[in-house]
């Protein structure tokens, strides 16, 4: 397609020559939003090329050689994921280098996989602020959309699959995030990558709505700060959400079905909040050759280590081997309102300083407090304490375990809940709750099988 032209003569007169001033400035400004008809016959480059800033592609159904670079304002739209372009094996399929770039429906295939040279399926570089990439299908062994420096960014309701025939750690992210800002990455369906959506030195960015499975991390922060994290749903990852080394995280309404090694990782997390997430069935595979086994480890649905002065409060915490378990100095957060029901071991903690999780007559919900509330005010009359002796030394020589229902420790226990003042510092709940302060996301959204 050739863009029309325009040639000024003002040899008649001022007025005929300011007329076609008028004419071509019609022609040019209708040319800016014109709609082409692309087909694969001709390559996709030259029709980009040949478009001007603000035309709509149409592509039509069939298959388009990359790699593609669009250096100016374009819309891509292709229907019902039928136009593929295919990446020919190497490199990245699709740079957007402009601004206001948008890209619907289009399949893109067999990017390269050089994870040093940050091949993926979509690079957006840092001008190309306000891109939008949505309903597009990606299945590729390299990084799926790579955001870069980016700001305002927008990757919607996309299906990202890694390529199996690569051991996971050598996959790419199947959305990563560096230095940007102001993003949202929402409604994408990630599977079979290494992490679903990997975020680092960005801020002020929204992950929503995802789905994530079969992954290393569903959700993965590194140097992160003030960004939100909201009704996403991991499943079948060795973890679920790894919140690493960033402040002002806010984590809420997600869940976490089915993870390995950690439903929520807190690792050097400050000034965040982690409010009614579900995370259920964390648990250990048992086959010590399993690849994605922690050695001697168990399935945590929360793992705090090293992170303070975070609120974490009104998740469930569900049938998994431990519910909570805080270590290496973390120990001034605020841990009220939670639901801790039939995990194998409701909470680890192994310190010198005593912790109080309750706040305003308020504490936790525990499926196997045995106490009684005689005033029927919701709040137990006795205190929760999940730990005892018996587990400081459980934990700390794990060899032991094949004593723990002999007579001898029973007795010890016993002694224990009868003399409190024999009791190691640890966790109490001076208010546990009779029933849990919220029901079930799973109540309230659709089935996530």
């Amino acid at each position: 397609m050739m863009l029309p032209s325009c040639s000024l003569s003002f040899g008649r007169s001022a007025v005929a020559g300011l007329v076609l001033v008028l004419l071509c400035g019609l022609t040019t400004s209708s040319s800016l939003a014109a709609t082409l008809q692309v087909t694969p016959e001709v390559a996709l480059q030259r029709w980009i090329d040949q478009a001007a800033p603000g035309d709509t592609l149409m592509l039509a159904p069939g298959h388009y050689r990359g790699p593609v670079v669009i250096d100016k304002p374009l819309t891509l739209n292709a229907t019902d994921e039928a136009a593929t372009l295919d990446g020919n094996g190497s490199g990245t399929a699709l740079t957007l280098s402009a601004p206001h770039i948008r890209i619907t429906g289009l399949t893109i295939t067999r990017w390269g996989d050089d994870l040093t040279a940050m091949d993926a399926g979509v690079h957006v570089e840092k001008n190309a602020q306000g891109a939008i990439i949505a309903r597009c299908r990606l299945e590729g062994p390299g990084f799926g959309i790579w955001l870069d420096g980016v700001e305002d960014a927008q990757v919607l309701d996309n299906r990202i699959r890694g390529d199996l025939r690569l051991r996971s750690q050598d996959r790419g992210n199947g959305v990563h995030l560096f230095n940007v800002r102001r993003a949202r990455v929402a409604g994408n369906d990630i599977r079979q990558v290494r992490d679903g959506v990997y975020i680092d030195t960005s801020s002020d960015s929204v992950i929503a709505d995802n789905r994530l499975e079969d992954l290393r991390y569903g959700v993965h922060y590194m140097y992160a700060h003030d960004n939100t994290v909201t009704n996403n749903l991991t499943r079948h990852t060795r973890t679920g959400y790894a919140l690493m080394q960033s402040r002002g995280l806010t984590v809420t309404g997600n869940r976490s079905v089915e993870d390995r090694n950690y439903g929520i990782l807190m690792n050097n997390i400050t000034e965040s909040r982690v409010i009614d997430n579900d995370i259920l069935q964390v648990r250990q595979p048992r086959d010590a050759n399993d690849q994605g086994q922690v050695s001697g480890g168990d399935g945590k649905a929360i793992f705090v280590y090293n992170a303070q002065f975070n609120e974490i409060r009104g998740n469930r915490l569900q049938d998994s081997d431990i519910g909570l378990h805080l270590t290496a100095g973390s120990e001034d957060n605020l841990i009220s309102g939670n639901a801790f029901i039939h995990n194998r071991r409701q909470v680890k903690y192994v310190a010198t300083r005593q912790q109080e999780w309750s706040e305003h007559g308020g504490g936790n919900y525990w499926s196997d407090y045995l106490g009684w509330d005689l005033d029927e005010n919701g709040v137990g009359d006795t205190a929760y304490q999940p730990n005892d002796a018996m587990d400081l030394l459980l934990w700390r020589h794990p060899q032991a375990r094949v004593l723990m229902m002999s007579p001898t420790v029973l007795a010890l226990r016993w002694v224990q809940r009868a003399l409190p003042v024999f009791r190691p510092p640890g966790i109490t709940d001076s208010a546990p709750l009779m029933s849990p302060p919220r029901p079930s996301l799973a109540d309230r959204r659709p089935s996530s099988s």
